[in-house]
């Protein structure tokens, strides 16, 4: 896909955010981006957008919601005329041991790192098939796309992630004749979360065969790529540095 005058909406404008909205937006796309809590992070992706001479925007965004992942869609619309590439990066990430979970714990994180990216792809599908078809791009983890959990306290995370695959895959077939290509990406060292020690850094880059941190750079390049591509579609690509080999 040419992205010169497209439009990408992505939910979830922070950290690995920031550099897919720069890099789609440096190949020619307006770019919409929702954020929960996160606005400055969302507000420096956009500047990152007009730096690239391009349209952007950021809308607060609880995607929890139902009406809110319709929403989202429907003001990308109205602002910028039209969508091409929905990114769903939206996701909620903490650890809480399997006997403090709560029902409200599990349908948090079911909602935003599974239902929303659904609902969303939902909405956006009717404009990509009016315009004769469009990418989205789901997101996964690697230990999910390797198949087997590896750290406890992460439960509806795992199961969310790996719904996250399912999702793609069935996306996929639904949508292939609208020329609608549905993928995902499952990273992994990517960046750090807040709080990670030196100590736990160095251990997971010892733990990664390529030795290091991949940083956010790596997932613009594969959202980039898979936007590029025309005939890839159901696929999970890990971009974990070899993690899942070791």
């Amino acid at each position: 896909m040419d992205l010169t005058n497209k439009v990408a909406l992505i939910t979830g404008g922070k950290r690995m955010g920031l550099a897919v909205a720069a890099a789609l937006a440096g190949r020619g796309a307006d770019v919409m981006l929702t954020y929960g809590r996160s606005r400055a992070e969302a507000e420096q992706a956009v500047a990152r957008v007009h730096a690239a001479s391009r349209r952007g925007a950021a809308i607060q965004a609880d995607l929890s919601q139902p009406d809110r992942c319709a929403g989202a869609v429907r003001q990308t619309v109205d602002a910028f005329g039209r969508l091409d590439v929905l990114v769903n990066m939206a996701s909620i990430y903490a650890r809480r041991p399997f006997a403090e979970l709560s029902v409200d714990d599990w349908d948090a994180v079911m909602h935003v790192d599974l239902r929303a990216a659904f609902l969303c792809a939902h909405a956006a599908a009717p404009h990509m098939r009016a315009q004769g078809g469009g990418r989205i791009i789901n997101f996964s983890d690697w230990v999910a796309r390797s198949g087997r959990p590896r750290y406890e306290g992460f439960l509806p995370y795992y199961v969310a992630k790996a719904g996250a695959i399912a999702l793609t895959e069935g996306l996929a077939l639904e949508l292939a004749r609208d020329h609608i290509l549905v993928n995902a990406i499952a990273p992994g060292p990517i960046v750090a979360p807040p709080g990670t020690t030196d100590e736990e850094l160095r251990a997971v880059a010892d733990a990664t065969p390529l030795g290091r941190w991949g940083g956010e750079a790596e997932i613009a390049k594969t959202v980039l790529a898979l936007v590029d591509s025309d005939f890839i579609t159901g696929e999970t690509l890990r971009v974990d540095g070899g993690r899942h080999v070791k």
